[in-house]
């Protein structure tokens, strides 16, 4: 590794393991004893090259590892882990498989970007299902935002859903009184779909129809 490009991305002299006299550390081959695994220090140091480490298939618990001790180094995350490095990218293809975990280590070193593309996989979450432990290590202000995230997304598909079509002017086959048995129609089962609506499904509805005896309402759920 090259010293200047440890002390040039470290706050704390790379946890004191190096002189802030960079002549001093070029003028010797210096070996340095981290703790770290060695898989986690490889990570820890194609963030501070901003180099992929891709190619090693690193799991996901290493990334959560090595990201947890930058700070250990003087390393700021916010700094290094931004929507145009390969870390930033690496961390984001796991969110379909660690939607909370991505979203908790994001919320805790405030990687408000790497949260909000996180947050997307969120939206069929149980929020009751999130752990003393997990709500601890998400925080107040981002687990206020995944709960609003939810909130937000259910009263926004209520308003879309609960008002009825709009009128029309009769017609030979829809007058007024079957218009009005459609709003009926529609009151109940926009009222059933959206008591149980959840912010991970989709509903559209696809058409509407009259039948001989009824009216039909054609909905799609995703």
């Amino acid at each position: 590794m090259h010293a200047s490009a440890l002390l040039g991305s470290s706050g704390n002299q790379f946890n004191g393991l190096l002189p802030s006299n960079l002549g001093s550390c070029e003028s010797q081959d210096a070996v340095l004893s981290i703790p770290e695994h060695s898989t986690v220090l490889n990570v820890l140091l194609h963030i501070i090259y901003d180099m992929s480490c891709i190619h090693y298939s690193p799991p996901f618990p290493t990334l959560v590892a090595a990201v947890n001790c930058l700070s250990t180094y003087g390393i700021s995350p916010k700094l290094v882990i931004v929507p145009s490095t390969p870390t930033y990218t690496l961390l984001l293809s796991y969110a379909p498989l660690f939607p909370l975990e991505l979203y908790a280590l994001a919320a805790s070193f405030d990687l408000y970007d790497l949260a909000v593309a996180t947050s997307s996989h969120l939206l069929s979450f149980p929020l009751a299902s999130i752990t003393d432990e997990m709500a601890e290590c998400i925080g107040p202000v981002y687990l206020k935002r995944l709960f609003f995230l939810h909130f937000g997304r259910s009263d926004a598909l209520k308003r879309v859903l609960l008002p009825p079509p709009h009128p029309h002017a009769p017609t030979p086959w829809c007058d007024f009184n079957e218009q009005k048995k459609l709003t009926r129609a529609w009151a109940l089962a926009s009222a059933y779909l959206a008591w149980d609506a959840r912010p991970g499904v989709f509903i559209c509805v696809s058409s509407v129809q009259r039948s001989e005896s009824h009216l039909q309402i054609f909905l799609q759920i995703q």
